[in-house]
């Protein structure tokens, strides 16, 4: 039996691996906080939806910063769209630049962590028969 998983069961479960980070990173840094989980789950979607649309947009346009720096600004890439995403939902807020660029580490090693786990975008389960 071969299970593939669709492109928003994919996304769905990305987004519950960046609710995670977000929690993690709430719990660790000072200045990040949620008002409620509904709120956290709200934002780790949000996060999802800018990264898929925003994001590779952004890139495009800082390319040669990026390629300057060799990468190291998609860090401030990754903490923009963070925070964004924080004004535009009220009850998640992030203090300073900082705890948005520590808090976008703490969500990429919790997305990488569970894209190791699950194969990535693409998740089978095969059963063979005996």
């Amino acid at each position: 039996m071969n299970i593939k998983h669709s492109a928003i069961q994919s996304f769905l479960l990305r987004a519950a691996f960046a609710s995670l980070g977000l929690w993690l990173a709430s719990g660790l840094l000072d200045g990040l906080s949620f008002s409620d989980v509904q709120t956290l789950i709200i934002a780790a979607l949000l996060l999802g939806v800018m990264n898929a649309v925003v994001r590779p947009l952004v890139i495009a346009l800082t390319l040669p910063i990026t390629v300057v720096t060799m990468g190291l600004f998609l860090l401030v890439i990754n903490a923009g769209m963070l925070g964004l995403v924080a004004e535009m939902l009220d009850g998640f807020h992030v203090r300073s630049f900082g705890t948005a660029v520590a808090a976008s580490l703490i969500v990429s090693f919790c997305t990488a962590v569970a894209s190791a786990v699950t194969g990535g975008v693409k998740i089978q389960i095969i059963r063979q028969q005996k």
